[in-house]
């Protein structure tokens, strides 16, 4: 990695600037983005926020700069690169863009665990961002002391600038441009909050595996003695709900480490989705949208200034960005132990995959880098029948690094550590999505909890098939029939034709990882049907 005086582009940025404010605390940052008419706060004072154009991540508008350190380890076939040349130039331009603007900037951390720790600063002129990623990442001293020689990053967040493709080698005028050798982003074009999140997170999944680490897009918490569970899981999978239990204390909810010592959360604060939150199915959640100084991103508010979660005009990804702190219950020092079970989320709206099956080691790499859920009908324009999505590593837009990277270090931490690998299904049964219903959510519990508590260790399982795993025969309070999906349907031709369909989706999607990754833990098909 490039040494790179980090301070003095700091204060190269706060030179131009019409004035500088330092780690303003949420009060202060509330009135700043209401001042600026950039946020209007609900009945209960969290403030309502609007992201303009983008509601969600630009993933082909982010770049990696493509030097001596990048070369021959960034998976490019997944990134877009861009010159040492570009970067340059791009970054001389948006902190001429900052030039006379009131500037905040936020010092905080990322890695709860000391030895794996980013000091990050973020110099932004939007309040309401300034205020996002401080709820965000780790306030130092709240409950994480700032480690001896953290890795140094610097943020540089011009929303409305305007990239030049011609000038900067960007696609559009939005961009997000990372320099990994010096550990310096560009965010430029874009008012998505999210996007200043998930570039930590991209350096760190860069980096991390060469100290040993392997970064995970997931959730976690921790048992009654300590031991952590790990949840996998895309959008609409149930990560963030299922990993929100008041019996047993959050790390995280999104990003974290698992290091030769345990789990450490990257962050400090929860990205929640909000579309239809209710009181009722995610009590913590809900709560935490009430209260002074959450970020609520494109949540649509009622003329009392309520909030109306069930309303999706502006977008379905609507967001609360809130500090970890205000939930329930959480871990202490955002760390937990080895992990004993990790959870891969599914939302099969094939109505295919058994609501829970065990996975050995084996299994659990192919599913890993297979990453699966799918897409129902309705949820985006143009998709009329469910749609099979593939994220490797349940997080491929921000993973720099070739897949089986993070698959081989997977592999080594469970075989180490024995931990129990399963497949929770919280889609559809008994038909696909619109002839099936979703499996309800207190059978789900009940399953995770089965898992959990080691229930499932000693029952009587059967082994799919198709696809391999082992599905349990029996759960307490689940219907056995649940349990077996083929005898959820009123056709069984039907479904064995959906199967085979769903495994030869499988199959085809892991052919982009060539010869040398291993498709034996897969569907045992010759050749699976269209």
């Amino acid at each position: 990695m490039t040494l790179f005086d980090h301070e003095a582009l700091r204060s190269q940025i706060a030179g131009r600037a019409g004035s500088v404010s330092a780690n303003d605390i949420a009060p202060v940052l509330v009135a700043r983005s209401l001042q600026g008419e950039e946020s209007e706060l609900t009945v209960d004072g969290a403030v309502s926020v609007r992201t303009g154009a983008f509601t969600g991540r630009s993933p082909k508008d982010k770049f990696i700069v493509r030097d001596n350190l990048t070369e021959n380890t960034v998976w490019w076939d997944n990134s877009g690169a861009m010159s040492p040349a570009h970067f340059d130039t791009l970054l001389a331009d948006a902190v001429a863009a900052l030039g006379g603007h009131s500037v905040l900037r936020q010092d905080l951390l990322a890695g709860a665990d000391p030895r794996h720790q980013y000091a990050v600063t973020v110099m932004t002129p939007s309040a309401w961002h300034a205020l996002f990623i401080r709820n965000l990442l780790i306030r130092p001293g709240e409950m994480v002391e700032a480690g001896a020689n953290p890795t140094q990053v610097t943020i540089v967040h011009a929303p409305h600038f305007r990239a030049d493709p011609a000038r900067h080698g960007s696609r559009t005028e939005t961009v997000i441009a990372l320099d990994m050798s010096r550990n310096i982003v560009v965010i430029a074009g874009t008012s998505y909050a999210g996007e200043i999140k998930k570039s930590v997170f991209s350096l760190f999944n860069f980096h991390a595996p060469r100290q040993g680490v392997l970064p995970m897009h997931c959730s976690a918490n921790l048992g009654k003695d300590g031991e952590a569970a790990l949840f996998f899981g895309l959008s609409g999978t149930g990560k963030t709900t299922l990993s929100n239990d008041p019996d047993r204390p959050l790390i995280g909810d999104d990003e974290h480490g698992w290091s030769e010592d345990g789990v450490f959360n990257l962050e400090g604060g929860c990205y929640a989705k909000t579309v239809k939150l209710s009181p009722s199915a995610e009590p913590e959640i809900f709560a935490a949208t009430k209260r002074f100084g959450t970020v609520l991103e494109n949540v649509v508010l009622e003329e009392d200034r309520t909030p109306d979660f069930d309303d999706i005009s502006l977008t379905e990804n609507t967001r609360a960005a809130y500090p970890i702190h205000v939930l329930p219950a959480i871990a202490k020092g955002s760390v937990g132990g080895t992990p004993k079970t990790v959870v891969f989320l599914t939302a099969d709206a094939f109505g295919v995959l058994p609501p829970i099956a065990r996975l050995t080691p084996e299994q659990a790499v192919y599913h890993f880098l297979s990453g699966y859920t799918a897409k129902v009908a309705g949820t985006e324009r143009g998709v009329t029948e469910p749609q099979a999505t593939f994220s490797a590593c349940f997080g491929a837009p921000f993973m720099p690094l070739h897949p089986t990277v993070y698959g081989d270090m997977l592999a080594e931490k469970l075989r180490a550590t024995g931990a129990a690998t399963w497949l929770l299904n919280t889609g559809w049964t008994g038909g696909g999505h619109g002839v099936g219903k979703r499996i309800d959510i207190a059978s789900t519990r009940r399953l995770l909890t089965a898992a959990l508590d080691g229930s499932l260790d000693t029952v009587e399982m059967r082994e799919d098939e198709l696809f391999g795993f082992a599905v349990p025969l029996s759960v307490p309070g689940v219907e056995t029939r649940l349990l077996t999906p083929r005898l959820t349907w009123t056709d069984a031709e039907a479904y064995d034709n959906q199967a085979l369909h769903l495994a030869g989706l499988f199959r085809r999607n892991f052919e982009k990882f060539g010869t040398e990754a291993n498709a034996e833990p897969g569907p045992r098909l010759a050749q699976a049907a269209e």
